[in-house]
């Protein structure tokens, strides 16, 4: 499984890169705050939603500390999507949110 750590993930932001990040968190979590731009749609519901991805993009996946979003991008992997985990979730997001 790939990862990136929130510091790089907040520094492609920061130069103008277009990312594809998906929140995993339950929407009561995500209301607190998520990365501007992502897309939240619940761990549970991944194997649901996933349909609504594009095998051609790569997506960053996101949760509170990184565990909920390793299990979607280990099973996104096996469905043949392009993901990367983002270590450390948003306790080590020290950028902007909305």
């Amino acid at each position: 499984m790939r990862e990136i750590s929130a510091k790089e993930v907040e520094t492609l932001i920061e130069d103008g890169k277009s990312l594809n990040i998906i929140d995993v968190r339950e929407a009561k979590e995500v209301l607190v705050g998520k990365i501007p731009g992502a897309i939240n749609i619940p761990l549970r519901l991944i194997e649901f939603r996933m349909h609504e991805l594009d095998k051609c993009k790569e997506y960053i996946m996101v949760c509170r500390s990184g565990g909920r979003s390793g299990r979607a991008t280990q099973f996104l992997e096996k469905q043949g999507f392009n993901v990367i985990n983002m270590s450390g979730g948003m306790l080590a997001w020290k950028g902007k949110v909305e």
